[in-house]
């Protein structure tokens, strides 16, 4: 198939996914800044978290490949054990991926060498039982997260679990019996000496929803705040908004903004469908968050007090949002995977107006998974089937080429000095 067939753009061909935005027509002063916490000292240089250092898979320094197949530009590449969608994670000369064995009855973390792939070491997790899972998900889909020292992975319903660089357990910790028809997902993330963690699911009244703080050296629970959602696979991400720092959680009906150091609720937006999992983007002022199967997205002004629907939500458009894939924003332009029917989207990120749309290979309900990535002026969205879509960045759609792994690839890439590190069903690739 030619790019040009496989590149439709245009906006009233699509007109019914995406709809039209809506702007809000009064608002409230926003905070005097609002940008996402990075990651700063040593771990800049690495994939220490979820979407990297930038929390946003925003990759501004380095030189890296935009061509490659299944055997061009591949520098290694090695078997992955078990199953599992979590992404890479890289500090130094190691790779952490989560997996799972015998249909989630047991869980990994596992270390790889990043010069050569090498497995250096596997550690098991306490399990008491077994989490459901919806066929596309599975028991090893959360992220890990690292500061340096120890490796943080969410097991769901298994709970949370530190790892030493030598593989030792350096402690375990048990949320609570979790039941989410279609299983955990969420990552943990870090912010100061605390790892940061929301479980929607249909609890009990001992095992309700929660947004939990856990101290990262003991594992001990810091705050815990309850939540009534119950369904969400997302991961959070911390912003500073003027003189605070806000938790921000978008799941089921509503948006959240929690205080990171105690777990005290400031503000919510209202909006979103009844799933959600994309990860929030921040740009130009604004936290957008999206919802599943084709639902809104919504752009807030983050701070205030209470429901602040009526006068912080900057602009939302009615439908046409990615139930899997996470949003980027790059150069005011925000652009949105609708992996329902794999059709791209490109939004002013301040006005919400579409801008262009653009088919990325044939229509497939749930076909992308892996959040996007942005380097050199491209923008790099990859397919279930392990193909990478390479786009100018800008404000009309040209696609430049289409690269394939040839593997089913679920995961997000990790991009650490010039390489590229793609988890695949049933490998690890290192495209340099």
């Amino acid at each position: 198939m030619s790019i040009r067939s496989i590149a439709l753009a245009s906006v009233t061909g699509f007109a019914l996914v995406a709809g039209a935005a809506t702007v809000a027509p009064t608002l409230r002063a926003a905070a005097d800044s609002v940008a996402m916490i990075e990651v700063d000292g040593e771990g800049a240089k690495y994939w220490t978290r979820w979407r990297g250092p930038s929390g946003q898979g925003i990759v501004r320094t380095g030189k890296y490949r935009d061509k490659w197949s299944a055997a061009e530009g591949v520098k290694w590449k090695v078997a992955v054990p078990g199953r599992g969608h979590s992404s890479p994670i890289i500090w130094g000369d190691h790779i952490f991926l989560t997996t799972e064995y015998d249909d989630g009855a047991r869980l990994s973390m596992v270390a790889f060498r990043r010069l050569d792939g090498k497995k250096l070491w596997e550690t098991f997790v306490p399990t008491t039982g077994v989490e459901h899972v919806y066929e596309k998900n599975s028991r090893a889909s959360a992220t890990a997260v690292t500061d340096g020292k120890l490796v943080y992975g969410s097991f769901g319903t298994h709970g949370l679990a530190a790892f030493n660089f030598d593989g030792k357990l350096a402690w375990h910790t048990p949320v609570g019996q979790l039941n989410n028809y279609h299983g955990s997902a969420g990552s943990p993330i870090l912010y100061k000496d605390h790892i940061l963690i929301y479980q929607d699911h249909q609890g009990t009244e001992s095992t309700r929803s929660f947004v939990a703080a856990y101290d990262k050296n003991t594992g001990k629970q810091v705050w815990k705040t309850d939540r009534i959602e119950t369904t969400g696979w997302g991961t959070p991400v911390v912003i500073r908004a003027g003189d605070r720092d806000e938790l921000i959680v978008s799941s089921q009906r509503r948006v959240y903004g929690y205080d990171p150091g105690t777990g005290k609720e400031l503000w919510s937006v209202r909006g979103l469908t009844f799933e959600v999992i994309p990860t929030p983007v921040v740009a130009e002022g604004l936290v957008i968050c999206s919802s599943g199967r084709q639902g809104p997205t919504l752009a807030i002004r983050p701070g205030g007090n209470g429901d602040v629907t009526a006068t912080h939500l900057a602009w939302s458009s009615p439908k046409g949002s990615p139930f899997v894939p996470s949003g980027i924003v790059v150069d005011g332009v925000l652009y949105l995977v609708n992996d329902i029917q794999s059709v791209l989207t490109a939004h002013d990120v301040k006005t919400g107006e579409v801008l262009y749309q653009g088919r990325l290979g044939e229509a497939k309900k749930e076909g992308f998974s892996a959040s996007p990535i942005s380097h050199d002026g491209k923008v790099f969205f990859t397919n279930d089937d392990g193909e990478t879509f390479v786009l100018q960045a800008g404000r009309e759609f040209k696609l430049l080429h289409v690269n394939s792994l040839g593997e089913q690839t679920l995961a997000s890439p990790a991009l650490v000095d010039n390489r590229w590190y793609f988890r695949t069903a049933s490998s690890l690739i290192a495209i340099e």
